[in-house]
């Protein structure tokens, strides 16, 4: 749909406050106006039913025809001629020997021979009747040359219905009932040699089928993959309501089209006209019943033919409009063709029916209260203690089989997330926000000690001041969400909402700093960003808003603006390490992937296990001085009296994604597991063994002894919690806990009172029970706490050491990839090569169901590699040819 067609529809409509309700044919309709005088002819075959027809004494040979027929300006396309031709299948049953038809774009020919197989055409022979320039009454044949020079191109066309089959759903309607699972139909065609030229967006016309637009242009053998990439084209409705000719001619039908009949169009023939007129319809209904009762009425009481006749027609009358609103007959019902009696049987049948259908359900409901009655007295009988309820409070996938769905019902059932009505925004719940706390808490205490002060800058930014920075805003550029009106006026200006806050700060920054003595100037804000993406959100991995920190410092000179770029990278990778239990990769970004801006960027990279893909985990951006040539940031120099000097600045940041990463990282197939260092609640105490014969004073005692644990551990500084709620089990609260992921369990029960110890059960180990007594408590809760940090990083760590691998060339490039492996290898660095390097290792393959195939990118290259580079190693791109600078870490990433 082009947007002048739309606006030449809009335009023809004019202005209503009624709601109109029209097929889309119209649209199309003025859409084909816009596209067919400049859309290029071509010609493509079905492949399954192509007919090889040889013409005698035809030379192989080119000549230029028009693009279009009746509009030269838009080019002339190579037609190639030659002995042997393909034609279609259908056109093929339609000839008989001796008739005349033309080939487009050629001439007559004269068809001499039909030789028919098992009552199929295979092969057509016919002779050049060039000289015959009657084409009135001639059957058009499209066709393509089979010659060595013009190999034709491999088609792909896509024809789309649609999804719902009805036009108008009533209340009382399942969708489900209406689902078209056949919408998408593909062709596999033999397409013009000059498809070969056509490039993605393009609108062309291939002759006797339609419009199409090229979704994926045609590509030659990959060097690669020893494949072509067909020519994707996509249908484009042009209006019609009837299906496409079946064969050229004007006289001829054959016995099936040239395509299968297209199913929007089947959809149109078949389906019930008062899809938009079923009030009409049921109107001239109740009138033609009226109607009919009249006449019934007269002819029982013995009226004139002239009264009678009066009263036919106008019921005929009735009929025929009630066929124009459904294109098909009323159909008399028994009760109006039996009369009066009939129907008043029909009514008692229907009151028996209703009758018999609410003594069923009474039967029913009376069946379920004794079922309930029942279970519940067996509930009472055997005692809530130990039994498992059937809930869907548990996971309902494995991470194993399908990460994306599996990650949703954690972060929900988890109770971290709720989801939003505005796309791409989420509400962090006290679960997950209490995690946010602990990171900030953790990271705010290293910068401080370093030096860094908290400030705030306001969140909206000037399009001039976004605008300073052309480099930098142009990778923000299509994300930048804009205000335009303040309630019913629009703004003199647009204001922008921060997507990062250089532009807003930096002005501020070249006021403050006159003299190298009012440096350095080293400054953090916790706030929120908006950058409006358009890829598929994914709650904190990948969100329209999210909460960060980001750091902005400014340096009289340059060794110690960079020494603080590694400073600040070592306090991102603790939070990883120490806090979330994460081992991390540190190294720096290649030119494609730095900081818009920035000199260089530094990153910690970690891994996802599950979908073999990298996270950028955080960055620390060495400015360089580039800033503050832009905004002006200069300083005298003290050694240099009257000389000024840009000074030299970094910025750095970490987000709410720490928490997608740690939930990806640890979780398991029961649900959540949190590192205890930002649990929020690292012991849950749940009693045990309460029953309906335990006495109040035995439940009350048991609670008190459960709340002296809670007292104690929290006095030791430990996050405890009870759960002592008495309409729950505890097979039930221990399945709850374990999927919010609460490190440590501690079960009692009155045999545990009475032996003054208890119960610790790890969220890691769940086998493994530990008895404590009450003066140990406070030690073994430390050690098993302890121990679960240093078995989730060990476990996270093997998972990163097995899942990077070092390769030195293209073959295995590829089967890493496949094999869900990050891969470290030679690489030259350049731009060029890195594009391609991701484009080339996509290899169609998809990451996720319903997800664009993703080729791997640089991640980073690692400070530390795996081994030494060979002087005069070559980049691990077999077409690229240059020497390797590095080995980098490459990976298919969120």
């Amino acid at each position: 749909m082009t947007v002048e067609g739309l606006k030449n529809f809009i335009m023809a409509q004019g202005s209503s406050r009624a709601i109109v309700m029209m097929e889309w044919d119209k649209i199309w309709a003025c859409n084909r106006k816009v596209i067919d005088p400049v859309a290029p002819r071509y010609t493509a075959l079905l492949k399954s039913e192509v007919v090889t027809m040889v013409i005698a004494g035809t030379k192989e040979e080119m000549k230029l025809h028009p693009r279009h027929p009746k509009n030269p300006e838009v080019g002339q396309k190579e037609v190639w001629y030659s002995q042997k031709i393909f034609v279609e299948g259908a056109d093929a049953e339609t000839l008989q020997e001796g008739e005349t038809v033309t080939l487009l774009n050629w001439g007559n020919v004269l068809v001499s021979k039909v030789t028919r197989r098992e009552g199929k055409v295979v092969l057509l022979e016919g002779e050049l009747a060039l000289e015959n320039t009657e084409f009135k009454n001639t059957q058009k044949l499209t066709w393509l040359a089979d010659c060595g020079p013009a190999q034709t191109t491999p088609t792909i066309c896509y024809h789309f219905d649609h999804i719902i089959t009805k036009g108008v759903l009533k209340p009382e309607d399942n969708f489900e009932d209406y689902i078209n699972y056949n919408s998408k139909v593909e062709y596999e065609m033999m397409g013009d040699p000059c498809l070969h030229g056509v490039q993605k967006g393009d609108i062309i016309q291939l002759q006797r089928r339609g419009f199409f637009i090229c979704d994926e242009p045609f590509h030659p053998r990959s060097v690669h993959s020893g494949l072509e990439s067909p020519c994707v084209l996509f249908h484009i409705p042009d209006g019609h309501t009837k299906p496409m000719p079946t064969s050229g001619s004007k006289k001829k039908k054959a016995d099936g089209p040239l395509l299968p009949e297209q199913p929007i169009k089947k959809l149109k023939s078949s389906a019930d006209h008062t899809l938009f007129n079923d009030e009409a319809v049921e109107q001239v209904k109740e009138k033609i019943e009226v109607q009919g009762e009249k006449v019934r009425s007269l002819k029982a009481s013995g009226a004139s033919k002239e009264v009678i006749d009066a009263k036919v027609a106008s019921l005929l009358s009735l009929k025929a409009q009630y066929k124009s609103l459904t294109g098909k007959d009323l159909v008399a019902s028994a009760g109006r063709r039996g009369g009066k009696p009939d129907k008043e049987k029909k009514e008692k049948e229907k009151r028996e029916k209703e009758r018999e259908k609410k003594d069923k359900e009474k039967k029913k409901e009376k069946k379920r209260q004794a079922e309930t009655v029942a279970a519940a007295a067996k509930k009472e009988a055997e005692g809530e203690a130990g039994r498992k309820k059937q809930t869907r409070l548990g996971m309902e996938c494995k991470k194993e089989e399908n990460l994306s769905e599996w990650y949703t019902q954690v972060i929900t059932k988890a109770e971290m997330v709720e989801y939003y009505d505005v796309s791409g925004c989420y509400i962090l719940r006290p679960w997950s926000f209490a995690i946010w706390e602990k990171i900030q808490a953790f990271f705010d205490k290293g910068i401080k000690a370093s030096g860094v002060e908290n400030v705030y800058f306001p969140m909206f930014v000037s399009r001039a001041a976004l605008e300073k920075e052309k480099d930098h805003i142009a990778d923000f550029a299509p994300e930048v969400a804009w205000v335009t009106r303040s309630g019913s006026s629009e703004l003199a200006e647009p204001i922008a909402v921060r997507p990062t806050s250089e532009t807003v700060m930096y002005p501020a920054i070249a006021k403050w700093v006159q003299s190298h003595r009012d440096l350095p100037i080293r400054m953090n804000q916790w706030c929120n960003v908006v950058r409006w993406e358009f890829k598929h959100p994914q709650p904190f991995l990948r969100t329209r808003e999210f909460l960060w920190q980001e750091g902005h410092s400014t340096f009289a000179n340059k060794p110690d603006a960079e020494a603080e770029v590694m400073e600040i990278l070592q306090l991102y990778r603790a939070v990883y390490e120490e806090l979330l239990a994460i081992p991390v990769i540190p190294g720096r970004k290649t030119e494609k992937e730095k900081f818009a801006g920035g000199d260089y960027t530094t990153t910690i990279e970690a891994f996802i296990s599950a979908s073999g893909r990298g996270i950028q985990a955080a960055t620390s951006h060495h400015l360089g001085q580039n800033f503050s040539k832009m905004f002006n940031i200069v300083f005298e120099h003290p050694d240099k009296e009257g000389e000024h000097e840009f000074a030299y600045q970094n910025s750095w940041g970490l987000t709410t994604r720490t928490i997608g990463v740690m939930t990806m990282v640890h979780g398991d197939n029961s649900g959540l597991i949190l590192p205890p260092r930002v649990a929020t609640v690292q012991v849950i105490v749940v009693p045990c063994g309460i029953t309906a014969s335990t006495s109040d004073q035995e439940r009350s005692d048991l609670i008190s002894y459960c709340q002296d644990a809670i007292d104690c551990l929290k006095e030791a500084g430990y996050h405890c919690r009870g759960d002592f709620r008495d309409n729950y089990s505890p097979g039930w609260k221990f399945n709850h806990w374990e999927l919010k992921g609460v490190p440590l369990r501690m079960e009692v029960g009155p045999r545990e009172k009475e032996r003054g110890e208890y119960v610790l059960v790890s969220r890691v180990d769940r086998n493994h029970r530990e008895m404590v007594a009450v003066g140990d408590v406070k030690v073994k809760v430390q050690a098993m706490l302890d121990g679960i940090h240093e078995e989730l990083f060990r476990r996270a760590k093997a998972d990163l050491d097995s899942g990077v691998v070092v390769v030195e060339t293209w073959d295995e490039v590829c089967r890493a990839l496949d094999n869900k492996k990050l891969l470290v290898t030679p690489f030259c660095g350049e731009t060029p090569c890195e594009e391609l390097f991701k484009k080339e290792s996509a290899r169609g393959e998809d990451v996720e169901p319903g997800a664009p195939a993703m080729g791997a990118k640089a991640l980073c290259i690692p400070f530390d590699p795996p081994r030494p580079l060979t002087p005069g190693t070559l980049c691990v791109r077999p077409d690229c040819g240059g020497v390797a600078k590095f080995y980098t870490l490459f990976g298919r990433s969120y």
